[in-house]
Formats: C-alpha cells, structure tokens, sequence
C-alpha cells in the first residue's frame, strides 16, 4: 500500500513521540527522586531506549520506515535511498514528536520533578550531556555512534531482505538490539544522543516546561555536540555502507 507524504510525516510525529515517551520515561524512572526505578542504573536506561526504538518502529514502520530521527533521514537521503524532498517534512515531525513526547513524560513524572533537587539529573531525563565535557571529542563519539547506527540499521535491512519478506517482522526487534548494543559500548560518554530530534525536541521542552528548579539546559552543547555529531556519522556510515556493497560487488 502507498502512503501520501502527509501519512508518512504523522507516521515519522507519532514513532518519534512514542521513542521520546519510552526513551526519556526510562530516564526519568532511573534519575528523578522516589521512583521505584530510582539509581536502577544505565543496564536499564539501555534497556528502555532499545526497546523503546523497536516499538515505536513496529508501530510506523510500515508506514514511513519509522526514521524517526533526523541523521538517519538525511544519510538515507544522501546514499540515494530516501528523497530530498521529504526530508524537511521529516525532520519537522520528527522534532515536534520529541517535543511532544518529553511534555508527556514530564507530565507522567510531574511529581518526582518536583522532588528532585538535582537539576542536572532533570535535564538528563530530557536531553544528553557529556560525562568529560570535551565538545570536540564528544562530537567524535557522537559521529561514531550515529556512524555504527547507519551502518547497522543499512545492514539488518539487507540481511532480513527488506519489507515484504519473512524476516522483515524481526527487523524492529533486532534494530532495538543494535541501539541496545551502541548504548551499552557507545554510550558512556555522552549519553549516545545519535539522533538529533532525540535531544533537541526534549531540550526545547526542559527550556519551556515550568520545571521546578530546573537549571540550565546547557544550549552550548545541545546546540552543538548532539546535532552536528550525529548528521555527520549517519552520512559517513551510509557512504561506508556504500562502500562495502561496491567492493563486495553486490
């Protein structure tokens, strides 16, 4: 079945908020005061983000190919495999699906908010920030990621042989195994943002949330690290993809 511009854009809003609402909820339940989640540590963060990119995928997946995330959108777009049309309509559902999803968490986690004394630990739950701040090198860490999500994500694809197939249910399975996997040996240094709406739609958020005691939300390096990073690793892991189906021949 094809699916108008307008389908796939509500598609790319609601997989983005559903990742935001599961992504930044696990967040929340490990970070902010009197969770039953509470210090359950980043086992568990990993966990919930995997999860959390394989559910919003089989929900929109087959509808728009459930991107939902700018670096992805525009690598896919760069190797030939997406338009450049649909990019902007993209990245605009995209953001505004994060955006939306972080009000949803804060509202579902309204009360620990407001228990918590840690400002940084709010800000956490909506957007990343660097364990080291070294802004160079966390963008590095950021463009190796995203580099490892494209190349991986290009890669289930192929082998489960695209949509259509019998493998093809898995592969929103198996793409939250390889977030899980990037969070776990990635993710240390900056809390593995790839994907800018991811940290950009939330950060607006904690900027306009009348959070209690909230703090700073760190624009020298939401504005900086977590968008630039992450585009430029999904273009150079789509162009190694390119690569390596040119030198295999296939």
């Amino acid at each position: 079945m094809a699916f108008t511009p307008m389908q796939q854009y509500f598609a790319e809003f609601i997989g983005t908020m559903v990742l935001i609402l599961l992504g930044d909820g696990v967040c929340a339940n490990v970070s902010l005061a009197k969770n039953k989640g509470n210090s359950s540590g980043w086992i568990v963060i990993a966990t919930g983000w995997g999860l959390a990119v394989a559910f919003a995928a089989y929900i929109t997946g087959w509808v728009s190919g459930a991107h939902i995330n700018p670096a992805v959108t525009i690598a896919f777009a760069a190797i030939g495999m997406f338009p450049w049309a649909m990019v902007p309509g993209f990245i605009i559902a995209q953001m505004l699906g994060a955006f939306v999803g972080a009000v949803l968490v804060y509202i579902a986690y309204k009360d620990h908010f407001d228990a918590t004394d840690d400002a940084a630990a709010k800000l956490g739950t909506f957007a990343t920030g660097p364990a080291v701040r070294n802004l160079g090198r966390n963008t590095v860490t950021e463009i190796v990621g995203t580099a490892m999500l494209v190349l991986g994500l290009l890669g289930i694809s192929h082998t489960m042989g695209g949509s259509g197939t019998v493998n093809a249910g898995m592969s929103s399975f198996v793409a939250g195994f390889l977030i899980f996997s990037i969070g776990l040996s990635l993710g240390g240094p900056t809390g593995y943002a790839i994907n800018p709406a991811r940290d950009l739609g939330p950060r607006i958020a904690h900027a306009v949330l009348p959070i209690k005691g909230k703090g700073s939300s760190d624009w020298s390096y939401g504005l900086t690290v977590p968008i630039i990073g992450p585009i430029i690793g999904g273009i150079l892991g789509g162009l190694l993809w390119v690569v390596f189906l040119n030198v295999t021949g296939i």
